[in-house]
Formats: structure tokens, sequence, C-alpha cells
């Protein structure tokens, strides 16, 4: 969460502000919920698997911010990590983007094509992905390199990395290509892996919304980040990803 600055002086007013309360929602794929053992609460009873009530320390959370306005006096906002979770939603369909990697390999040749798409029904609200990038390891040594579309060829990290554009609805898919030729017989299929973000959408479908009165929020941001190569690298690639709240809002207290 994002606290104002302000609110640090509110905190530490009379009468003492009421306990900020929020709640989770579409919270059926989360499998673990890791909350702030200082700062977080909530009532391990419940059982509706849609719905996750948390409320916060005060005392605690006042004492967090307080410890950031004197470290940084000039800072306009605050930031607090209140809580991890981990979910699981098994299948390709799960994931926004979609690669599969065909690799042919012969004595004096290697042929790689990578093919990508996108899934809008990955996320409840559709999301360009942006910083795509989609790495290819090479770990041997090799010549005559042919790239299509252009790619930068890091030898040093033993690789070729595809910087692609947004990918999106309008635009989400596209095939890359590289051939070879290997200096010390046919090549070893290796896995390969994308790497990208996106704003505005997670993955899990979890939102949130605040409980009781006495708060405002004034914005929610969302992002999602993934990036791990498939063991398989001529299968479709999975993802494995970390969902961002980077802020659930900023917080001021009505009246």
């Amino acid at each position: 969460m994002t606290f104002p600055a302000g609110i640090v002086r509110v905190f530490n007013g009379t009468p003492p502000p009421p306990v900020l309360s929020f709640r989770l929602v579409h919270t059926a794929p989360i499998e673990h919920f890791q909350p702030s053992a200082d700062l977080l609460f909530s009532d391990p009873s419940q059982t509706d698997p849609e719905t996750k009530d948390f409320w916060l320390n005060m005392t605690a959370l006042t004492e967090a911010l307080q410890r950031q306005a004197e470290q940084n006096p000039a800072a306009s906002y605050y930031n607090v990590v209140l809580l991890r979770y981990q979910f699981s939603r098994p299948g390709p369909q799960c994931v926004p983007l979609q690669l599969s990697a065909h690799w042919q390999c012969e004595a004096t040749l290697t042929q790689v094509s990578v093919e990508y798409s996108y899934r809008p029904g990955a996320t409840a609200v559709p999301t360009p992905l942006t910083n795509v990038q989609v790495l290819l390891p090479v770990g041997e040594p090799v010549t005559n390199v042919h790239l299509q579309p252009a790619a930068i060829w890091n030898l040093e990290e033993k690789r070729f990395l595809w910087k692609l554009p947004d990918v999106s609805e309008a635009g989400g898919s596209g095939r890359l290509s590289a051939s070879w030729e290997p200096r010390s017989g046919p090549s070893t299929p290796s896995p390969v892996a994308a790497q990208f973000t996106s704003e505005g959408a997670t993955l899990s479908g979890v939102d949130l919304e605040l409980v009781g009165s006495g708060y405002r929020m004034s914005l929610v941001k969302r992002r999602f980040a993934t990036g791990m190569p498939h063991p398989a690298a001529a299968m479709p690639l999975g993802a494995r990803a970390q969902e961002l709240w980077e802020a659930f809002g900023a917080f001021g207290k009505d009246g």
C-alpha cells in the first residue's frame, strides 16, 4: 500500500485512526497467503473461497510509516509491503504469451523457428504485453549466423535476444527464426525463454476493495511480470509469473 506523507500526522493524532481493513475478492485460485506478520491480520476461520478479509495493525503501521518519514522526510508517499500470495492456474490457456520452438539440427546446419501468439483470455481484462524479449541460448561455437528479424547476439552470455514490440490483440502473433553452422557437430536443442510485463491486470484475477468507512482509495495499480524457460524446447512454453500490486492505492482519511 502507498500512503501520502501527511497521513503520518493523522495517524499520530487524537483520536486514534480507525482500523484500515480491506477484502481480496476472486481469491479461489490462491493457494497460499503470506501476510506481513507485524502489519496484517486475518481470521483463519474464513470459509468463503472467493474472498479474504484483512485488517492492519494500526500501531505497527504508524511506526513503519514514521520510520520511513524520518529516513526520507522529503518523500511525498511511503510504500508498505503487506502481503504476498501464491496461485496456480494450470493449462496453456492461462498463459498470455504462447511460444513454441522447433529445432532442426543437422551436422552442418542448425535451424530454429519460434512462433509466438497472444492469448487475451489469460487475464480478466486484455492488456498489452510490454518489454517483450525472447531469449534463445546458444552454448556452442557457431558461425554464419542468420537471424530474422534482427536480434542481439550476446557472445558473453551465449544467447540470441529478440526485443519485440508490444504484443496485444491488435498485433498478437509472429515468427522468429535463427540459423547457424555449428563448429562441433549437431547442435543440442535448449530451452527458449520469454520475458515480459503487463500493466493493468493480474493473472490470478484477484481484486481489492476497502471494508468499512473512514478511508478512501484513490488508485489501484496492477502489474505482472513473467519469464521462465520451459524444460522442453519443442513444446509451448509455460510461464511462472510474479504479480505486483505495486500500490493498492494512495490512502487518505475521510472526514
